[in-house]
């Protein structure tokens, strides 16, 4: 227990330590220290490095070399160094600094799902820089909340959700009332939410992702459908010259039924299956180092 105090203790100082020399040192010289940790990262730690390509060759198999499945873990460590980076940045820097490198393409469609006034659940994955994307959609001046699961030390927690509310982005704690969501959304609210997770702790049903079947939430998708709310896929990724671009592409929509239970394992793979398409665009930029497809589905008919 003292050692994991100490450890904690130590990751938060260094946290603290680096929140502070980040924001004042020019953004140029934050992403160069943001991408020698993410090369750092790639050197030090072979056990991520194997889960990341183990996972690449799972879904791409023999459609990928070994050597562009290296190249691309190693891309995804210097994208994550970079990203923290701006994270670390946006709360002092983002305005001036952030968001003239910030293009968006399909806002339209978000326009859309917004006017119908019943609120939008944005849904996004490990995908780029996630957290950006709540602060843009938050700074376009529509009212914005994250749902977030709290972080292991309570101090990191709360740095993350001062530097989101500085920013107008509120924070909507995993164990919070679902009714403060739901009012949330009656309020033409926008809700963020990540839905490439495989937990147990959430109540999940098993979808396609990539040509397996793998555990992903339903609590967004039983939320959305019981509200009305639109459901429109999003992402905030890293392009050229350390610029960002903002995907909004179409509501996703089904043909509802009287079966409420069947709608929301459709309405998921729906929703999946979009995330999807922008994930296969930018695989460089996706969290291949978690495995999606960890709890093993078992067919029951």
């Amino acid at each position: 227990m003292w050692l994991k105090k100490i450890k904690r203790g130590a990751t938060f100082n260094l946290a603290r330590m680096m929140f502070g020399v980040i924001n004042i040192v020019p953004r140029k010289f934050a992403i160069f220290v943001g991408a020698m940790f993410g090369l750092a990262a790639w050197s030090l730690l072979p056990r991520d490095r194997y889960r990341i390509v183990r996972h690449l060759t799972l879904i791409y198999g023999d459609r990928l070399t070994f050597q562009k499945r290296q190249l691309l873990a190693r891309s995804y460590f210097i994208t994550v160094g970079k990203n923290l980076m701006d994270v670390l940045r946006f709360k002092t820097h983002y305005e001036k600094e952030i968001k003239p490198l910030i293009t968006v393409e399909g806002l339209h469609y978000f326009e859309a799902a917004v006017k119908r006034g019943k609120g939008v659940i944005g849904f996004t994955g490990h995908l780029g820089n996630f957290e950006l994307l709540a602060v843009h959609i938050a700074g376009l001046g529509y009212p914005s909340a994250v749902i977030g699961r709290e972080m292991y030390d309570r101090r990191l927690d709360e740095m993350l959700v001062t530097n989101r509310k500085a920013l107008k982005v509120g924070n909507i704690a995993t164990t919070d009332s679902v009714r403060k969501i739901i009012k949330w959304l009656r309020d033409g609210g926008i809700i963020g939410v990540l839905i490439d997770i495989d937990s147990i702790r959430v109540r999940s049903t098993f979808v396609p992702v990539m040509g397996r079947m793998a555990l992903t939430p339903v609590g967004q998708t039983i939320i959305g459908l019981k509200t009305g709310a639109a459901f429109v896929p999003c992402a905030c990724v890293r392009i050229s010259d350390n610029q960002y671009r903002v995907i909004f592409r179409p509501e996703v929509t089904i043909d509802r039924t009287d079966d409420f239970e069947a709608d929301t394992d459709r309405m998921t793979a729906a929703c999946s299956k979009a995330l999807e398409e922008i994930i296969l665009e930018y695989p460089d930029q996706w969290i291949w180092l978690k495995n999606r497809w960890l709890t093993k589905y078992q067919n029951s008919a």
